[in-house]
């Protein structure tokens, strides 16, 4: 297996990209942006991208978003094939744009939300903290992605400044050192509760509605 940083030259991988992002989003029924074809590749021509092949054969991918001039990156679209799951792929997928984010844009704060507790955890092991959202860019072309989520009406009448996804956050200039970034590990029981927590306080607020 090789994870390697994207370019042009893995094209023709851009449809089942697209095609895994998709269904993986239906069958969990989470949001996640649809991304077309022709914007991926973009993200290959940039090398904003990794991807992880098994031969020939497409096994995982994840790219980079910049946002607010170079101040933040995010990561999106982080897939691993149905073929290659449940061998820690994703985590090592995750690993490897995050180490070359700070290679690329070493100034830069690292962001992402998610409802997904594998991801929490996989950001946590990283040194991601979980934070409000606005500690996260306000470029509006970043929550217009959301729009494609399920999610979207509860984000948009919270005024973008919460939903059922949880903001984490890395910073460079905090100094956290690689060795704490390796032993910085949560229990997921942790992650299970905050969500759990908030699932329930929108639905009440729903009920109240």
């Amino acid at each position: 297996m090789k994870i390697v940083i994207a370019n042009i030259s893995h094209s023709k991988y851009a449809n089942i990209i697209c095609e895994t992002i998709e269904t993986s989003a239906q069958q969990r029924g989470t949001g996640i942006a649809k991304r077309t074809p022709e914007y991926i590749l973009t993200k290959l021509e940039n090398k904003n991208a990794v991807i992880a092949l098994e031969g020939d054969k497409f096994a995982g991918f994840c790219y980079i978003e910049v946002w607010s001039h170079n101040k933040y990156v995010a990561h999106s679209g982080l897939i691993v094939h149905p073929d290659f799951r449940n061998q820690g792929l994703a985590k090592e997928i995750k690993k490897r744009i995050f180490d070359y984010s700070l290679e690329k844009y070493p100034e830069a704060k690292i962001f992402g939300i998610t409802t997904g507790l594998a991801v929490m955890k996989i950001n946590s092991d990283l040194g991601y903290k979980p934070v409000t959202f606005s500690e996260l860019t306000d470029d509006p072309k970043f929550w217009a992605g959301c729009q494609t989520c399920t999610n979207f009406e509860i984000l948009k009448s919270k005024e973008f400044k919460m939903c059922l996804c949880t903001g984490m956050l890395y910073d460079p200039n905090k100094n956290i050192s690689k060795k704490t970034i390796h032993e910085h590990t949560y229990d997921n029981k942790v992650w299970t509760r905050l969500k759990n927590i908030k699932q329930t306080l929108f639905l009440k607020n729903n009920i109240k509605k």
